[in-house]
């Protein structure tokens, strides 16, 4: 019986630490769907500028002209680069989920086991 008290405390222990990873992983998605959606815009703001718009890029507290083109490029670069980091963490997320649920079910199979 003992065995089996510390092999529910053990799961139950794993378990909790996969729920901690799993909304760990959640909330990177979303920094990066935030991250996502504001460069999103940027490439909006940058299909409505005039060809021989002055682009300015932030660096620390100044503001240094930029080259259209070369903003252009980095911020579809960023964008390409977020895109690949979303999907890796929809297959971490995934992961987890699965592996959570499989603790879980053995978890409740001894407690099941337990109580009989």
């Amino acid at each position: 019986m003992a065995e089996e008290q510390r092999k529910l405390q053990t799961l139950s222990d794993e378990y909790q630490k996969l729920q901690g990873e799993l909304q760990s992983n959640v909330d990177v998605r979303q920094k990066l769907e935030s991250q996502q959606q504001e460069n999103l815009g940027v490439q909006k703001e940058f299909s409505t500028l005039a060809e021989d718009a002055n682009i300015y890029k932030l660096v620390g507290p100044v503001l240094l002209k930029q080259d259209r083109n070369e903003a252009v490029l980095a911020v579809d670069g960023r964008l390409a680069y977020i895109e690949k980091e979303i999907k890796r963490m929809e297959r971490q997320i995934k992961d987890v989920q699965e592996k959570s649920e499989s603790m879980k079910m053995e978890v409740y199979q001894l407690q099941t086991q337990l109580q009989q």
